[in-house]
This record gives C-alpha cells, structure tokens and sequence, in this order.
C-alpha cells in the first residue's frame, strides 16, 4: 500500500486521540521519583484523579492496564471462593467474569442477551435470594465497550439497597469515566476500576482503583494472594507522596494535564459533548438505515456506538475498506459480535469537524463496500449539530 496521506481518524472507542498538551506534557525530561518534585506530582495526580472519580476515598494507580485494575479489585477484597455477583452483558464483562473465575472466585452469573444493560432486577432478586449473604460483590461494567451500552448505575445500586445485602458494588469505568456522569460517591460504589487511554486522552499504560471505606475495611480481611495490585502498601507509601515500586512518570504528567483540560472545560461541558456526539452519531446511523446494537435509549451510550451491518456483509471487510481508502480506523465486533458489528467511537479529545469527517468515511465506505443503505446521513447529523451548539 503506498503511504496514506492527511491524519489517521483513530475512531475506535479506545485508545483514543491524545491532544498536543498532553503530549507535550509527557514529553518533559523523566524526574526522580524519589524526590521533592516527585511528591508534587503526585500528589496533584491523585487529587486531581479523585475529582474526576468522585470520590474523597482512596485511589490507587498501577503501571498496567484496565485488566490489571479488574484484579486489583477484586484481589484485594475478596477470598478464594467467594462468590461475586456478575451479569454478562457483553464481551468485556464476559471477561471480567472469566478473570473471576482463573483466580479461584466462583461468578454468580447474570446472563443478558447483549445489546442491553446490567438487570437491576434481576440483581435484587439474586441477592433476595441470598439470606446467608454468600455473594460478597456486585460487579457491573458501566459502559459494556463492546455493545455501546450504558447500564443504569443507579438503579443497580438502589437494587442493592433495597435487598438489604452487604454486597460490595464494583464497576468498571474503563470507557465511561470523563465522557459518561458517574460520581463514585454519590452512586456508593466500593471501588472504581479504570485506566488512561479512554476518555482520559492518554496512552495505555496505567489502571487505578478509586476505594471506599468499606472496600478498605475488606480488604484487612482478604486472604488472595496478591503483591503487585496491594493496595495497602499503595496507600502507605501515597501517604509521604511516593510510589511503592516504580512509578509511570511521564504519564502521570499527562494525567495531571488531561485533569486540568477537563476542568478548564468543565465535567457538565463534557459530558453534554459527549452526549451531542453520539446523538448526531445515531440519527446519522437511523438515517442510513442501519441497526444500533443498544436497544434501549436508556442505555445509549455517549462514548460510542455499535451499528449491525446487514446480513451477508462482513463488517471486518468493510472496516478493511475504511481503512484503506480514508486511513480511518473503526472498532470491531468482539466476542459474539465478531464480523457482524464495527464501532464508532467518538469520546475523549473530539469535536464537530472530528466527528464530521468520521461520519464520513463511514458513510463513503458503506457506498464502497456496496452495503445497502440511505444516503445522506451525514448531513441529518450536521443539521444536528449546527441547530443544536
């Protein structure tokens, strides 16, 4: 292939674009991270970090991914053989269980045809059913990556409270934080679990868990054998504003930028951006006649959508398609999905003329690839977005 002109659109739902100021921002000459500046850094990371979270709680950062924060979270608060209530709504929850399962946890599973949210009903009855309080966690991803669907947070925690159960309420923000509310206080989450590369427009390279109390206080009783993901020695050495191992320091700058571009724009601002996209997002899709893999507009997400290709046509060969000719990169159908489905992501760094030029290719590849559909969804998303700043 010669080589593609113009930028490349990276529009999967993660890794995400990293704007110039964070780079910038990383590319600053590695300190020691045992001196005084150091301890600047971080703890300005891990304020500013709490903030985006919402939490007064502990947080905790790891060299890592988002997989490793699941661990983490997990490992810290439970015992071999403690059963963990989960519901399988998509490819990344599905994987979530499994982990649950390789470290000798015994998953509860709620089985949920994917396309739709976590069943707080469903989830109240299980735990109803569990009078000797067996279950010693409700594990919920947020926003299921791989189906473009945002479960309804509140409702699984009222679920929770209404049965009266102990439980303690994990959820995975991974591609939700900065782009979808969620303030884990307020939600009486135990313990967040999340990682740079999504809407906090950073590379891969780190996962965190934000703590509460309660979540600590399990933690003095967890018998899993753990080193890496302790949080106790985590939070020890945070106290004097060092790292127990060594630190990822140019992504902490970044992190610390990204916290301030958010709230130079302001959390409401974000999200409501967000939001804009991926309406214009979907009404473009409606319009060309496709389906959204999300069925209920509850669940919408705002940090990307799913679409269904027609039957008979590859999704992977038309992503294939969009790659060649427009240097664009789209997401892929994962897990049961795989071939079926591609994804748009559109959260993180991201604006109208972004947003413009994604739809774009998509709506010139579909044309390309000789997918059925109605012309002229790119320009109901415009009308969209200009009578609606």
């Amino acid at each position: 292939m010669p080589r593609p002109t113009g930028r490349h659109f990276l529009q999967i739902p993660g890794p995400t674009n990293v704007p110039e100021r964070i780079l910038r921002a990383m590319a600053q000459s590695t300190i020691d991270h045992r001196g005084p500046e150091f301890v600047e850094l971080w703890n300005d990371v891990r304020a500013g970090l709490a903030r985006i979270i919402g939490t007064k709680g502990g947080v905790v950062l790891y060299p890592g991914s988002g997989t490793g924060a699941w661990e983490a979270a997990l490992s810290n608060t439970l015992n071999p053989g403690d059963r963990v209530l989960m519901c399988d709504t998509g490819h990344f929850a599905a994987k979530w269980l499994e982990m649950a399962s390789q470290i000798g946890l015994q998953p509860e599973v709620i089985e949920v045809e994917w396309g739709n949210g976590a069943d707080p009903e469903a989830i109240e009855a299980k735990l109803k059913e569990d009078e000797n309080h067996k279950i010693k966690a409700v594990c919920i991803v947020h926003n299921e990556t791989s189906t473009g669907v945002a479960s309804r947070l509140k409702e699984v925690r009222d679920a929770i409270d209404t049965s009266r159960h102990p439980a303690l309420y994990m959820v995975d923000t991974i591609s939700s934080l900065a782009s979808i509310p969620y303030h884990q206080d307020d939600l009486g989450v135990d313990v967040t679990v999340g990682c740079s590369q999504k809407g906090l427009m950073l590379p891969p390279g780190f996962g965190f868990n934000g703590i509460s109390d309660k979540a600590l206080d399990a933690a003095k009783s967890a018998r899993k054998a753990r080193s890496y993901w302790e949080w106790t020695a985590m939070i020890q050495a945070a106290k004097s504003g060092s790292f127990s191992y060594t630190p990822p320091t140019n992504l902490l700058y970044g992190l610390r930028e990204a916290v301030s571009m958010l709230e130079e724009e302001g959390m409401d601002n974000v999200f409501a951006r967000h939001d804009r996209h991926a309406e214009a997002t979907r009404r473009c899709v409606r319009h060309w006649d496709l389906e959204l893999v999300c069925r209920n507009p509850e669940e919408y997400s705002s940090s990307l959508t799913a679409v269904w290709l027609p039957q008979g046509h590859d999704a992977d060969e038309f992503r294939k398609v969009v790659l060649e000719r427009f240097n664009m990169s789209l997401g892929n159908g994962l897990g049961q999905l795989a071939g079926r489905v591609f994804r748009i992501g559109h959260l993180g760094d991201f604006n109208d003329l972004m947003l413009a030029g994604t739809l774009s290719g998509v709506e010139m590849g579909l044309a390309i690839a000789g997918v059925p559909f109605n012309k002229g969804g790119v320009q109901v998303a415009l009308d969209y977005l200009a009578g609606n700043a």
